[in-house]
């Protein structure tokens, strides 16, 4: 495996399940003595900014580790972390070629795992957002609509990548 996430992922050998079993273990817990002491609406606010503020970190770092365009940053990250995740779902290409990359993912063990704890939402924080936080690193030469996903209860996750011209 290419060192790009090696960082992130502390033990490469070691599947992105587990370690996301890993990080449940402490952020359940801790989530819910947030909700009980804040009220949910308030935690669960806490919890996705401060989640949301690792994960834009962690991918704009593994970035600056990377040289190039914007775009090969992104593809360089998207291409590691699709080989790590693609472990653990199972996907349809409908599209690759120049201008976008279609994908459908029709199983996905991450929210199965999440939507078992009945914390889907932490799931789609851990799991979904990171996704947007990878195409940030394009820094516009990437977009991506996704108008479900798996984690939020629909049958599949649409991930609909659009390129700029180089």
């Amino acid at each position: 495996m290419s060192g790009v996430l090696d960082d992130y992922l502390v033990d490469p050998e070691g599947s992105l399940l587990d370690k996301t079993r890993m990080q449940a273990q402490v952020l359940v817990p801790v989530l819910r003595a947030l909700r009980a002491e804040l009220g949910k609406d308030r935690a669960d606010a806490v919890v996705k900014q401060a989640l949301r503020d690792w994960s834009k970190q962690l991918f704009a770092t593994i970035a600056d580790g990377i040289e190039g365009s914007p775009r090969h940053k992104w593809a360089a990250i998207q291409k590691v972390f699709g080989e790590v995740s693609s472990r653990e779902v199972e996907f349809e290409i409908r599209r690759d070629d120049e201008e976008a990359l279609d994908i459908d993912v029709t199983r996905c063990r991450f929210a199965e795992f999440f939507r078992a704890l009945g914390e889907p939402e932490l799931g789609a924080l851990l799991i979904c957002a990171a996704d947007f936080d990878i195409v940030a690193v394009g820094d516009g030469a990437v977009g991506l609509d996704r108008v479900q996903t798996i984690m939020q209860g629909a049958p599949s996750c649409t991930f609909r990548y659009r390129f700029t011209p180089r």
